[in-house]
């Protein structure tokens, strides 16, 4: 019997930021670094802490990003589904953070991926998108940005 061969999903091109939005969150089109180089997604958030239920089970409640954001939207949220894992931060060292799993939009599509939570304050862009989630998706154009964003805009034009 032959093995049918599906044909792959054509891979979008995107630049080296991007505007982004997270349906679940209630964030729409914030700015994203594409780093090819980091293999796990970051999103800034402050006061991450895990709390115990009256149930006993564990949650862990955090801001989205932080006041002095112009995108902060004051909403405490609350994870049950989540996991600490060991992440390398940019200066190479070796962190332990909680990584949730949520929506994210670019281009019109929207898919589930994992974001580590960190505080990415010090950092120019609040969102960081690694290869984990660009692998079979998308083709990175350095010398380009914002072309989800603008194809957002042209499929509105049409």
């Amino acid at each position: 019997m032959r093995k049918q061969i599906k044909p792959k999903p054509e891979k979008k091109t995107i630049g080296r930021r991007e505007l982004v939005s997270f349906p679940q969150l209630d964030i729409e089109n914030i700015e994203a670094k594409i780093d090819t180089g980091a293999y796990t997604s970051a999103i800034h958030c402050s006061d991450i802490h895990e709390e115990t239920l009256p149930d006993g089970s564990r949650i862990i409640a955090l801001d989205l990003l932080d006041p002095s954001h112009p995108q902060y939207n004051h909403k405490k949220l609350e994870f049950k589904e989540y996991d600490l894992r060991e992440i390398k931060s940019s200066f190479g060292e070796v962190q332990e953070r909680y990584v949730i799993r949520t929506r994210i939009k670019f281009f019109n599509e929207e898919f589930e991926a994992e974001f580590s939570l960190s505080d990415r304050s010090d950092m120019k862009y609040p969102v960081l998108i690694g290869r984990k989630l660009l692998k079979n998706r998308f083709i990175v154009d350095v010398a380009r940005k914002n072309l989800a964003h603008k194809f957002k805009i042209k499929q509105k034009q049409k």
